[in-house]
């Protein structure tokens, strides 16, 4: 008798051991603990300008100037490469590096630390994992008031870019401020989504195109809709700039209780660049015979062949030599995504999805945002009004820019000029969604 016991409880140890992996299956984000400066495009090479004390890379042997060239075998051949590998350390797994001393190789293993969780006063944080029908394994952030019962929830939608949705401790930025006061003050379920290769997830966000993107995020609200604790007739979705084009699809899709839309766009992708190239060639001193004519001669046949010819950057400036002058991104990547991405994005039919809803829609544009032009907006509410849709409200933000910041001028933010955080708009934000669930 004892031995059966002994033989049933190996079995539940080994069954709980196999569970407990299969629930674990991402490892835990890490970083440099130091100050690094990217390759500088004209050669290999990251610099380490500062190092962190007692940090795992001086542990090393890893010194200030040193180059490092080398990360798990890969060349760090240029920006995009390191921010790849950059997004790709983790904890308590050892890391190969090779830098530069002088020029002379110096060589190390470094077992770097994880990074630090988010915690919330008030609140139960679960860091959990979905996995797209790409096979790709997605870290989610699940935040919510501690107290029982069916909760109204919030699925956070963010840009393009391949900067994380996690607050982790020491992470600041009038964004993560957004994320921040969203979580803490919502009082509401708050779930968020890390791209492929972006914070824990698997995957690589320079590589990643946009379709992929899209099934980690259908994925992510299939699984928030099984949790006992959400309502799951109250759930709103928030998407702020490339995730507000998608939040119509997603609330469609989804039966979603609610659209909030945070600097969107609503025509297709090439007509949204040409019109961003408009607006710089203005910021920059050009006259409108000039602007008039760089369009024709160079925008308009870069952004045809990239978007509607299917080519990469580089395939269309070796055919029209001219435009390289013109062309500011790189030769298979757009604002870090692969051009793929956007070529997926320009044969979606996002708008049509703002005709189909039926949900309420608030939709918040700053004054001063240049990237997403005011004149979409506008074309939003009156596709609602002409479909009927009753329940829609349009914000326009006063001095606010695309990025969560207050501006004196658009071209003030073009040019990167400090702003200033105003909690006016997370507040509004909050308080549509609480509307819309009735909270």
């Amino acid at each position: 008798m004892k031995s059966k016991n002994k033989l049933f409880l190996i079995i539940i140890l080994t069954l709980l051991t196999v569970f407990s992996l299969e629930g674990q299956i991402l490892g835990r984000r890490s970083s440099w603990e130091a100050k690094i400066k990217a390759p500088d495009g004209i050669r290999p090479g990251a610099t380490i300008t500062e190092i962190n004390q007692n940090s795992p890379l001086k542990k090393a042997g890893f010194l200030p100037n040193d180059i490092i060239i080398e990360v798990n075998d890969i060349l760090v051949a240029n920006d995009e490469i390191w921010t790849e590998v950059s997004y790709g350390l983790r904890g308590n797994s050892s890391t190969k590096i090779k830098a530069l001393r002088n020029a002379r190789t110096v060589e190390a293993m470094v077992r770097f630390n994880p990074l630090e969780k988010e915690r919330h006063n008030g609140l139960d944080t679960f860091y959990e994992e979905v996995t797209s029908t790409y096979g790709i394994t997605q870290r989610t952030i699940i935040t919510k008031p501690t107290k029982k019962g069916k909760q109204p929830a919030i699925v956070l939608i963010g840009g393009l870019s391949c900067s994380s949705i996690e607050t982790y401790p020491g992470r600041k930025g009038n964004w993560v401020q957004t994320i921040k006061d969203l979580v803490g003050k919502s009082g509401m379920v708050v779930m968020r989504i890390e791209k492929p290769g972006v914070g824990d997830s698997e995957g690589d966000c320079g590589q990643s195109d946009f379709l992929t993107d899209l099934e980690g995020y259908r994925a992510a609200i299939k699984n928030l809709k099984t949790k006992p604790y959400v309502d799951t007739s109250k759930i709103v979705v928030y998407g702020s700039s490339m995730g507000s084009a998608l939040a119509p699809l997603l609330a469609n899709e989804f039966n979603l209780a609610g659209v909030i839309s945070d600097g969107t766009f609503f025509k297709t992708w090439y007509e949204h660049m040409l019109e961003i190239e408009r607006r710089i060639l203005q910021f920059q001193g050009n006259n409108e015979s000039q602007i008039v004519e760089k369009m024709n001669k160079y925008y308009i046949p870069l952004y045809y062949g990239m978007l509607i010819q299917k080519k990469t950057y580089q395939e269309v400036v070796n055919e029209y030599p001219a435009l390289a002058e013109y062309n500011y991104h790189s030769a298979a990547h757009m604002y870090g995504r692969p051009v793929q991405y956007y070529q997926q994005l320009q044969d979606i039919n996002l708008a049509g999805q703002w005709e189909k809803l039926n949900v309420p829609v608030r939709i918040l544009r700053g004054t001063y945002d240049w990237i997403m032009s005011s004149f979409d907006n506008k074309m939003i509410i009156e596709v609602l009004e002409r479909n009927g849709h009753q329940d829609h409200v349009l914000h326009e933000y006063p001095g606010l820019d695309h990025w969560n910041t207050i501006h004196e001028s658009p071209k003030n933010s073009f040019e990167g000029e400090e702003g200033k955080w105003d909690e006016g708009t997370i507040n509004l934000i909050i308080g549509w969604a609480q509307e819309m669930t009735g909270l």
